[in-house]
């Protein structure tokens, strides 16, 4: 049905300009939404995907802008071959912005993004070469052979051929292993490197992108308007782009489009009302997009693109992924070898010891018990172990290599994978999609592949795997459920599904029993039987002890960082110092 629809809105878009009863006026606020779209695409992916707030992306549009009508209007260069030329020195300009921008956090990236867009406007406008403040005339049109563009209704379709081309390469891309790792970003950057992904690299990667995308549409509009000039790529219209993806729904692709649509619409109509209204020329839809950016934020954060999407049949559920050829398994270590060996291994924050020279080892096909009261340090050795935070001292070595000071995607490479004592899942990605993060590593396609979907073989593999581990822990029936729909304990059993999908020599779990019922539990057990007896290795963080001590091999005990005891479960059940830490001297 929503496949019916599309068509029939892309054949009705088609013949729009042809129906003479359309006003020409109108035609060109169309080709003005088109423009606007894909600066807001990009928005979307900058900032509702990856959640970098950009008051910018002005500034790419004026870099396609300038660099078209130098090429063309200065040197004479075809428009169509000034093209790559904007996109490669907008890619270069990107790249040097966002390597510094995208290590910014929290209110510090937008504000960084204010600075370096107006830092633009204003070199925009007094560079002479770029004709300072009054800009470039007298550009070329577009032209297809003899034909040139000149006609709004003949540019109409260069603008949405455009803008549709951006849609479709958009959604392939979130549609993919690259585009999971970018989603990913959203529900935290700890786990999202845990299983491989360079965060630092999926940001720049969709700031890159979205420029170009800003780009483009300063290239088209260039050679619309004919002409170049400092006004239309300064701060106001950089806000006025993210006011679109906001309204329009910035988590969302076509969200970005009925924003656009949405405030230029506005835009253009206030500017003749409300003067008439207030009986004076001035710029008052600043003012109404003010109070539309805060109505939207109080009622509608999602924006408006999924308030229409509930008012539309619920489409058939998805079938869960198709068998695919069988993705390549690591060579489990030989039994009894060495796998872990973490030797006094120390993490002080200021003046308090979380871990105070703590030194234990895991062999090959064992299961493991860390275990100690709350506060102990057991979840902090878990992150000097996988390099989510950097050991103070001592060291940690896994099958012989030294990985104390590896980051945690290069870590996850070696084959460790772990679960999280705080649920860490991205809500609004579906029970499969968190899965698969868990194969990243296990996938090799990239950006380019991606945007053309070239990489279906690939991503059927990567899915169909996490399917199975989905099926394996007992989430088969949720593949497409939005994960922040699950309980706690579905939420755990998910991260363990997402943690084998690594195909790991070694798993970490962090009070995975936490939340699940008895027969959960010994479902849970079973399992990690199972995964022992294939070859792969567990280090279990558990307070229940009934749970842990009837799994483990051995256990190894924490009380305030320090190592207070190790040993099988029922020589530590007698254990003095064991007894003493979970139930306090004897009075």
């Amino acid at each position: 049905m929503r496949r019916l629809a599309l068509i029939a809105f892309v054949l009705f878009a088609a013949l729009l300009p042809q129906l003479r009863i359309i006003p020409e006026f109108w035609i060109t606020l169309l080709n003005y939404i088109g423009l606007s779209s894909l600066v807001a695409i990009g928005l979307v992916l900058l900032t509702g995907v990856g959640g970098m707030t950009s008051f910018g992306q002005a500034a790419f549009v004026g870099f396609g802008a300038y660099t078209t009508a130098v090429m063309s209007g200065q040197y004479g260069l075809s428009p169509w071959l000034a093209l790559p030329v904007a996109i490669a020195i907008t890619v270069v300009g990107a790249l040097i912005i966002g390597a510094l921008t995208v290590r910014l956090s929290g209110h510090y990236l937008p504000l960084g993004t204010l600075a370096w867009g107006t830092a633009f406007f204003f070199l925009f406008g007094n560079l002479h070469f770029l004709g300072a403040h009054d800009g470039l005339n007298g550009l070329p049109p577009l032209s297809i052979g003899p034909w040139s563009l000149i006609d709004g209704r003949a540019y109409y379709y260069v603008i949405w051929i455009t803008v549709l081309g951006a849609v479709t390469a958009t959604l392939n891309l979130l549609d993919s292993r690259i585009g999971r790792s970018i989603r990913a970003l959203r529900g935290g950057a700890i786990a999202a490197q845990s299983f491989g992904v360079d965060t630092a690299r999926a940001k720049l990667t969709i700031f890159v992108y979205a420029a170009v995308l800003a780009a483009v549409s300063g290239w088209l509009y260039a050679h619309l308007q004919r002409s170049v000039s400092p006004g239309a790529f300064g701060l106001n219209a950089g806000i006025e782009y993210l006011l679109m993806a906001v309204v329009g729904g910035a988590g969302s692709v076509p969200g970005a489009i009925l924003g656009a649509g949405i405030v230029t619409v506005l835009k253009d109509q206030l500017q003749n009302i409300l003067p008439k209204l207030f009986g004076t020329a001035g710029n008052f839809e600043g003012i109404v997009f003010g109070l539309l950016l805060v109505i939207m934020l109080q009622s509608a954060r999602d924006g408006l693109w999924p308030l229409l999407l509930r008012l539309a049949p619920a489409p058939a559920p998805e079938a869960a992924p198709a068998a695919a050829a069988a993705l390549t398994r690591r060579m489990p270590a030989a039994a009894g070898a060495r796998l872990l060996d973490v030797r006094g291994a120390r993490k002080t924050f200021g003046g308090l010891v979380a871990v105070n020279d703590v030194s234990f080892h895991l062999d090959a096909g064992e299961i493991v018990g860390l275990i100690g009261p709350n506060g102990a340090g057991k979840s902090t050795m878990f992150n000097l172990i996988t390099g989510v935070s950097p050991a103070t001292g001592g060291n940690v070595s896994f099958l012989g290599e030294e990985i104390t000071h590896l980051p945690p995607r290069l870590i996850a490479r070696r084959g460790i994978a772990r679960t999280f004592q705080h649920v860490k899942i991205t809500p609004d990605m579906s029970v499969l999609d968190n899965a698969a993060l868990g194969a990243h590593l296990r996938g090799g396609a990239g950006l380019v592949p991606a945007l053309l979907r070239l990489d279906r073989r690939e991503e059927g593999r990567l899915l169909a795997d996490a399917a199975e581990q989905l099926r394996r822990v007992g989430l088969g029936g949720l593949l497409r459920r939005p994960a922040g729909s699950l309980a706690l304990g579905q939420l755990r059993t998910l991260e363990i599904a997402r943690a084998l999908a690594l195909d790991p020599a070694l798993l970490l779990l962090d009070e995975p029993a936490a939340g699940l019922r008895h027969l959960e539990k010994r479902a849970l057990a079973d399992l990690l039987r199972s995964l022992r007896a294939s070859g792969v290795s567990v280090l279990l963080v558990e307070h229940d002890m009934d749970f842990v001590m009837g799994l483990a091999d051995r256990l190894v005990v924490l009380d305030f960082g320090v190592k207070i005891a190790e040993g099988p479960p029922e020589a530590m059940r007698r254990h003095p110092a064991v007894i003493e830490a979970y139930l306090g001297g004897v009075a």
